[in-house]
């Protein structure tokens, strides 16, 4: 059903502009625009594109994989979201989960588990669970990870452990501090952290905590977190935001010059603008209401057809 939702979804809006290759773009080229916050949508491929993207003859890939990568890159993608965590003797492998049992063949928590251990397993088939087909892609190592995506496509690394020093001097050792972005929560006292060490090597992203869940105290964290002399690329909205705050928000973020970054996942991130699989049955009605509104960063499952969406309307 849902790969039916996202041909159709995508074919109504533009065929000719699913199916074109995507122009290349350097990830310089990537990263001028993400910093312009004027600039086109960003679409941002939640941990790859692991979904199948039927109209490229794309099948499923496991999520934050080689495969996952390669199928973004080819597309057109601007972003993969990608997961950091630190095996048991030191190394900085991507990993969504805490532990390995959902999307590889092995069990166990990641920081009980040496690189040779979690390079043995072979990660399951899209998101993972007992019932996927195991297939031939391994974890990688966050240096693997930079490497792979040099001069293809930008990375948000989503650091799961406390391992920002670590992830920041890897990124600096692959040369890649502006081809990838960081981001960590903030609250109400916060002071800016995009101006502090180590995040002032990186573009740096912030998600406001907000205190009372109605999203009235985001503007002005988004205020704090601009008043340093080094600026956040972008704020990412918190988890369960009542849509009503966003108009304030958008307001503030566009006048100090700043993007607006939503998660489409599941629906439970701005309340009442809808879901990606909301998005395949109404694109525009869904993903392009929140740009009209001023958001332009959205994190997808279904980049395939986010994409079409933006080129079909021309916000280029």
């Amino acid at each position: 059903m849902k790969i039916i939702l996202l041909a159709a979804a995508a074919l109504s809006l533009a065929a000719t502009a699913a199916h074109a290759a995507p122009t290349h773009r350097s990830t310089g080229e990537i990263m001028a625009q993400i910093r312009d916050p004027h600039g086109r949508l960003i679409v941002v491929a939640h941990r790859g594109c692991h979904e199948p993207a039927p109209l490229h003859g794309f099948g499923a890939a496991p999520e934050n994989s080689v495969q996952a990568l390669e199928k973004c890159a080819a597309m057109g993608v601007d972003m993969m979201e990608t997961d950091v965590r630190e095996s048991k003797d030191g190394y900085l492998v991507i990993m969504h989960d805490e532990t390995v049992d959902r999307t590889t063949t092995g069990t166990g928590k990641v920081a009980d588990l040496t690189l040779a251990q979690i390079k043995s397993l072979r990660l399951r088939q899209d998101e993972g669970g007992s019932d996927a087909a195991a297939t031939d892609q391994f974890v990688l190592t966050l240096d693997e990870m930079l490497a792979l995506a040099k001069d293809r496509i930008t990375l948000n690394l989503d650091v799961k452990d406390a391992i920002y020093p670590q992830v920041i001097a890897a990124v600096r050792k692959a040369g890649a501090q502006n081809r990838v972005t960081l981001k960590t929560r903030v609250g109400v006292g916060s002071q800016p952290l995009a101006p502090m060490a180590p995040y002032d090597e990186v573009p740096f992203l912030v998600i406001p905590k907000d205190g009372d869940d109605s999203g009235k105290s985001i503007p002005d964290m988004i205020a704090a977190q601009m008043s340093g002399k080094i600026k956040p690329v972008g704020i990412e909205l918190p988890y369960r935001l009542p849509r009503e705050a966003l108009p304030a928000i958008v307001k503030r973020a566009q006048s100090l010059g700043v993007r607006l970054w939503v998660n489409m996942l599941d629906g439970n991130f701005v309340l009442g603008a809808g879901s990606d699989r909301d998005a395949l049955r109404a694109p525009d009605a869904v993903w392009g209401s929140l740009v009209r509104e001023g958001v332009s960063m959205l994190l997808t499952d279904e980049p395939e057809a986010m994409l079409a969406m933006r080129d079909a309307s021309g916000r280029r």
